[in-house]
């Protein structure tokens, strides 16, 4: 049996799924492990770019898009190892991250799913990174904004549990989908990932299950990065749909008892954030269509500083003449000349690494310490010869 299961469920992100592995290669570099691709139908040639760049990944390819929560399900039921981790495409890890898990669950048999301190593109923590139950009232509590305006409060800030601290392992409630580490003897004990969720909600579901079922949920505050939702397209009317039916599921089936008194409001509310979420999308296109709108790149209309070796500066200043990006070239990634360099910068500046001359962890964590500078990370694929930003792919 193995130590570890990692399965990534892709779908039309080839140059995402490829960056991951490249992290996670080399956060797996002592532990006995095994990488497992669900491919769900893509059209992107990711299946094709895995064959020859990563052949010891085991690949599944699916007939058409089963989903998220069944496409996890036929990798677990394939594998036997002692974790599993899901973990999304649009995401960097550590290459601490895995194996400071790892020590931390064996220490904790008590544990059920683990998650990790999600960093957004800008540096910034990811709420989502801990949450609560969404129960009728925490739910309440987060549809009416009440959670945003009051994020650190016990009561009111429940659903992100703000009032925690990040620095230290904490007890939660909900792990998040995009690094959910799990103890196997656990989902023997509660059953897979529920299948009547497509996408979205799923996590949830099974935390509570989890929880239900007398395990510890943990977050550990070992950084990875999360693009947030590359790996979807949340201005479409099918991302509306999946989720908030994603969470009228969720409430149908732990909270039907209580009564339409108390469930009747909460899908009030949430068709009427579907609804306004649709309208929105609607008028925006309009907007767009008529011309009242622009359409920006948003990656190539910012400052670009690319830190890395000669070889990845060279490749980029091709890149950058090819599309007229405004761009600086760094040997080095000396956080005190960065900040003196995004000192001269006026726009949005993105921050663009060379994973062979600097690792992750010190990405991570120097995006973590540019927080709330107006700056995004990017990184250099050799393989593709690509950067990879938050927002756009450019070659």
């Amino acid at each position: 049996m193995k130590k570890l299961t990692v399965i990534i469920v892709n779908y039309n992100v080839c140059h995402f799924l490829l960056q991951c592995i490249d992290s996670l290669d080399k956060a797996l570099k002592d532990i006995e492990a095994e990488i497992v691709v669900v491919d769900n139908h893509s059209r992107d040639n990711s299946v094709a770019a895995l064959h020859k760049h990563y052949p010891h990944v085991r690949v599944v390819e699916n007939l058409h898009n089963v989903g998220f929560s069944k496409a996890n399900n036929i990798a677990i039921r394939q594998t036997t190892g002692e974790y599993v981790l899901l973990l999304n495409p649009d995401t960097i890890v550590a290459e601490n991250a895995i194996s400071d898990v790892i020590d931390f669950l064996d220490a904790h048999p008590d544990s059920g799913a683990l998650g990790v301190m999600m960093l957004n593109a800008d540096g910034t923590l990811a709420p989502e990174s801990r949450r609560g139950v969404p129960s009728p009232l925490i739910s309440f509590y987060k549809l009416s904004g009440l959670c945003d305006m009051f994020p650190h409060n016990r009561r009111l800030g429940r659903y992100y549990l703000g009032y925690l601290p990040w620095d230290s392992p904490q007890k939660i409630e909900i792990v998040s989908g995009a690094f959910c580490m799990l103890r196997r003897s656990a989902l023997d004990n509660v059953g897979l990932l529920d299948e009547d969720f497509f996408m979205y909600g799923e996590d949830i579901d099974l935390s509570y299950r989890l929880l239900l079922g007398g395990y510890v949920n943990w977050y550990f505050p070992t950084q990875i990065l999360h693009y947030k939702g590359e790996s979807t397209h949340k201005s479409s009317f099918r991302y509306v749909h999946v989720f908030y039916n994603a969470m009228l599921i969720f409430f149908r089936k732990h909270y039907s008892h209580l009564g339409m008194l108390i469930t009747l409001p909460i899908k009030m509310a949430i068709w009427v954030k579907a609804l306004l979420a649709l309208v929105t999308m609607v008028t925006t296109r309009m907007r767009r269509s008529l011309g009242f709108a622009v359409v920006r790149n948003i990656a190539m209309t910012g400052d670009f500083v690319f830190i890395g070796l000669k070889t990845m500066t060279d490749a980029c200043r091709d890149i950058s003449r090819k599309h007229g990006l405004n761009a600086i070239y760094l040997d080095k990634a000396d956080p005190i000349y960065i900040n003196k360099v995004l000192e001269k910068t006026k726009n949005k500046t993105t921050l663009v690494f060379d994973p062979q001359s600097i690792s992750y962890r010190e990405m991570l964590s120097l995006m973590r310490q540019m927080k709330n500078k107006k700056v995004n990370i990017g990184t250099y694929q050799y393989l593709t010869g690509s950067i990879i930003t938050h927002s756009e792919i450019i070659q």
